[in-house]
């Protein structure tokens, strides 16, 4: 089927007439190997989930095998049900206080240069379980200085009081992913509003400027390029730093499905978009996702981290 920019809703039945083969530049490739292995061990001995499984992200093979991983805390369970994710959804256990000790614990462990911290949503509390978030950044900082962090937020449904406990503890960057685009909000994720997006960005950039905001955006769900530049736009005016582009890849065929597949050449003139309006840093390819080249991120331009460990680090 042909790409159709004008199409507004996005229906599990039209799953038969999506694309039905990846092109050639989508190469995905099987996790494996003995660093692969260790780290799932270490991940089932502390009883720790990932992102990088939850959610099936095609660079976990490269990314474990290279020791790194992006952690998902607050349990396995999401209390949203975002068309996109594979992620289980229902009611979530209580909050396991001790989760942040076993997370700085498996970080220092794997000796990380930066750990990406991400959790489930919890609208099942008044904070979304801000507290966890700032917990695990305290304790990585103590048991394993120099690592440099980034936290990958919900939106707290825009509460300022929430996003204030994470940003006291001044993570080096705070990301929250819009995903898509306006027009397509309530089919990609019912549960999120365009608004708690922007309140998010735009106050962690008020309550601490010098933590470095990041933002993302998937591509191929139905949106048009003049849409996707629109919330480009608005991530600047919100004052995102960093922003990174992928294509959305159909977790099963009860996901939503892809209405197109972008080329690395959209992917070019996005990125060359970016940082013409403004971007610090833009990272825009097929198999892009959120920790994407995230450490260098940091070293490059977190004046956090360099006011806690020096040019050395």
């Amino acid at each position: 089927m042909p790409f159709t920019p004008t199409r507004d809703r996005i229906n599990a039945d039209d799953i038969d007439t999506a694309p039905k083969r990846r092109p050639e530049w989508i190469k995905v490739r099987a996790p494996s190997g003995e660093t692969y292995e260790w780290l799932q061990d270490l991940m089932r001995s502390k009883s720790l989930h990932t992102v990088c499984e939850e959610a099936m992200c095609p660079n976990l093979g490269e990314c474990w095998g290279s020791g790194t991983a992006t952690f998902l805390m607050m349990g396995d369970i999401c209390t949203r049900s975002c068309g996109f994710c594979d992620i289980k959804r229902g009611q979530p256990s209580a909050l396991d206080w001790l989760e942040p000790e076993r997370v700085a614990q498996a970080v220092k462990s794997m000796n990380l240069k930066h750990a990406v911290i991400t959790s489930v949503n919890r609208d099942d509390r008044k904070d979304g379980g801000a507290p966890i978030f700032a917990m695990v950044i305290q304790r990585i900082r103590q048991l394993h200085p120099g690592c440099s962090i980034e936290v990958l937020i919900p939106d707290f449904k825009g509460s300022i009081e929430a996003l204030r406990i994470v940003m006291n503890a001044r993570p080096e960057i705070l990301n929250h992913n819009v995903e898509t685009v306006p027009r397509l909000f309530k089919q990609v994720q019912p549960q999120d509003r365009y608004e708690w997006a922007a309140a998010t960005l735009s106050n962690a950039k008020k309550l601490d400027p010098e933590v470095l905001t990041k933002s993302g955006i998937m591509l191929g769900l139905g949106e048009t390029m003049d849409e996707i530049k629109a919330v480009m736009r608005d991530q600047r005016s919100w004052g995102v730093d960093i922003l990174t582009l992928g294509q959305y890849l159909q977790p099963s065929k009860k996901h939503l499905p892809i209405a197109r597949y972008y080329t690395p050449d959209e992917f070019v003139e996005l990125k060359r978009f970016g940082l013409e309006i403004g971007f610090k840093w833009v990272e825009s390819g097929p198999l892009v996702r959120s920790s994407y080249r995230a450490a260098e991120q940091v070293r490059a331009l977190s004046v956090v981290h360099r006011k806690l460990y020096g040019q050395a680090q």
